[in-house]
């Protein structure tokens, strides 16, 4: 056999694997695992291999356990990360002005000590795991601040009266400010309320012979709670802008598809399915699996031929439009379209990047709760004259529930107009478009 065969067994080198396969996720690129796991063939390098795994668990990428020095988040990190030392900085040196060589704060001492060696230990791991926090390392990290809060109210407890107020405290709000990218927003939110709710309660037990006493607890407090909140906010934000980007790509990729096509996730089925019945037939050629087939084999080759011919002949009345908005996170809930004939599939490819990216100003880049978009296509209008070069004509007509006709963006109004010839009107606060399309006639190609 020829040493550059395409079914050539060759051996590989084992390594790590690298962004885009983390980004998509999945330990294997097979569902049906081959007969030698030391050795793969040329087919099995092919770049349209892709990992078996769906594209969008719950409606979500997660692509920020997987590349952020790509997605800019770890620069959202080290800023958050500055932010909160310079917050510690500060209240490091609250304790030293407050310092009373008669009476020394050996409590929060210890608790600056234990908040000082977890942030040490914490950055270290997180360096070597690969700006990843795991949830162990997490929970030990809460751990270690639970006492750090403790410590720190216990050595200042009874002393306020004298200048003396909690500073490791507060200082673990600015903690959590720098982990806010590593974990989930909602982890760290609930963390700072409970940080929040230990030191109001400490504050109010605490006796004061005037209430004007409580002004230091309430500034410390709020130096406490507002950055990690806000920095959680911030993240969430970036997050849920990362993820609409991500997911108007995967959209936008539908727009090149012929009039009927499978969806985007079929196409990955399919890219596997195949990958696996490759395997099969390379095992048997290279008689790595004997003839005839065990039982157990057989089965798996037929399972593999009916799930091939099914998504070979599914789909293929569904056009380019109907997987875009169906296999959205953001336009999905939203977005009903009417498309019996299938003629969004005859719309040339401005039009369809004109009426997609209508479909997206309105809803997936506003943040109105409850609008929605409603798409008719159809029916075709009679035409008139012959020629190669005739024309179809069919209406589309877009209706929005809660979109304002004076808050529609500039660029939706030139998206439109790339798909053809409209007429808006204003109905009970809701904008209603209805566009006369032109395409060419399929039967002329």
């Amino acid at each position: 056999m020829s040493p550059l065969s395409d079914t050539a067994p060759i051996p590989i080198q084992p390594r790590s694997r690298g962004v885009g396969a983390r980004l998509l996720g999945g330990p294997s690129e097979r569902s049906w695992p081959p007969a030698s796991a030391n050795r793969r063939t040329r087919g099995d390098l092919s770049p349209l291999r892709f990992p078996n795994t769906i594209l969008r668990g719950d409606g979500r990428i997660t692509v920020f356990r997987s590349d952020q020095n790509g997605l800019g988040a770890r620069h959202l990190g080290i800023g958050m990360s500055i932010s909160g030392a310079c917050i510690a900085l500060f209240l490091l040196v609250r304790l030293l002005l407050q310092w009373d060589p008669t009476n020394v704060p050996v409590l929060s001492l210890l608790a600056w000590a234990i908040l000082l060696a977890t942030a040490v230990t914490v950055n270290l791991v997180v360096h070597k795991l690969a700006s990843r926090l795991p949830l162990w390392l997490f929970v030990a990290a809460l751990g270690a601040c639970t006492a750090v809060v403790a410590l720190d109210l216990a050595g200042s407890w009874g002393v306020a009266g004298t200048g003396d107020f909690p500073t490791a405290a507060p200082a673990v709000g600015a903690f959590l400010l720098s982990i806010v990218t590593l974990r989930e927003t909602g982890e760290i939110t609930m963390a700072t309320i409970a940080l929040g709710l230990a030191m109001s309660v400490a504050a109010l037990l605490e006796t004061h012979d005037d209430l004007l006493a409580l002004g230091p607890y309430i500034l410390s407090i709020s130096l406490t709670v507002a950055p990690p909140l806000v920095g959680a906010s911030i993240v969430q934000a970036f997050r849920r802008m990362v993820q609409r980007e991500l997911d108007l790509v995967l959209v936008q990729s539908t727009v090149s598809q012929p009039r009927f096509a499978v969806g985007m996730l079929a196409s990955e089925q399919l890219a596997r399915l195949d990958l696996d019945a490759e395997t099969l037939l390379d095992d048997v050629a290279q008689g790595r699996t004997a003839l005839p087939l065990a039982p157990s084999t057989a089965t798996t080759a037929a399972s593999l031929a009916t799930q091939l011919r099914h998504h070979l002949i599914e789909g293929r009345t569904e056009t380019w439009l109907h997987h875009a908005v169906t296999e959205s996170e953001f336009l999905g809930p939203v977005v009903a379209l009417s498309d019996p004939n299938g003629l969004a599939g005859l719309l040339s490819p401005p039009q369809r990047d004109g009426l997609l990216l209508t479909i997206w100003l309105l809803i997936g880049d506003t943040a109105r709760s409850g609008a929605s978009v409603s798409l008719r296509l159809g029916p075709i209008a009679p035409t008139h004259g012959a020629g190669p070069h005739r024309k179809v004509r069919f209406p589309i007509e877009l209706t929005t529930t809660g979109v304002a006709r004076r808050r529609v963006d500039p660029e939706t109004w030139q998206a439109i107009r790339a798909v053809g010839p409209h007429v808006d009107s204003n109905k009970a606060g809701s904008l209603r478009v209805d566009i006369e399309c032109s395409v060419d006639n399929p039967t002329d190609a």
